[in-house]
């Protein structure tokens, strides 16, 4: 299995970056081997639960000039359904999903800034102030 760039966010507001090769929505945890840990380095487990949103980002470093626009572009077609949640954290994220619904413990979300260094997202719904679906 291929080894997966992430960033894992805690709900207490840690970070961890790393790589994982055993993700899986149903599951309730992962490992990750965090991006600067030695090539012998032992995965670190995640539980799911834990967590607040895990990013599949596209590189670690990101552009830390980028602003995330949490709107969608007019002239790109948006595939799946507009989505907005807002993270008990006071995070606003604005996104299109294909598989969001209420009391699931969690969903993706693609975010709408194309521009994002992150993919997609997998969010943890008990981290979740409101979700709500936008026109």
């Amino acid at each position: 299995m291929p080894q997966i760039k992430i960033v894992a966010h805690y709900q207490d507001g840690r970070l961890v970056k790393g790589f994982t090769n055993d993700f899986l929505p149903t599951k309730d945890r992962l490992h990750i081997v965090p991006m600067e840990a030695p090539p012998s380095a032992h995965p670190v487990e995640v539980q799911i639960k834990d967590l607040k949103a895990i990013f599949f980002v596209k590189d670690f470093l990101g552009d830390s000039q980028h602003q995330d626009k949490n709107e969608f572009d007019p002239r790109k077609p948006t595939p799946g359904r507009k989505l907005r949640v807002v993270f008990k954290d006071g995070e606003v994220m604005m996104g299109t999903t294909q598989g969001y619904q209420p009391g699931r413990p969690s969903f993706f979300l693609v975010p709408a800034d194309t521009t994002s260094n992150a993919e997609r997202c997998f969010i943890v719904a008990a981290a979740t102030q409101e979700v709500a679906f936008v026109q």
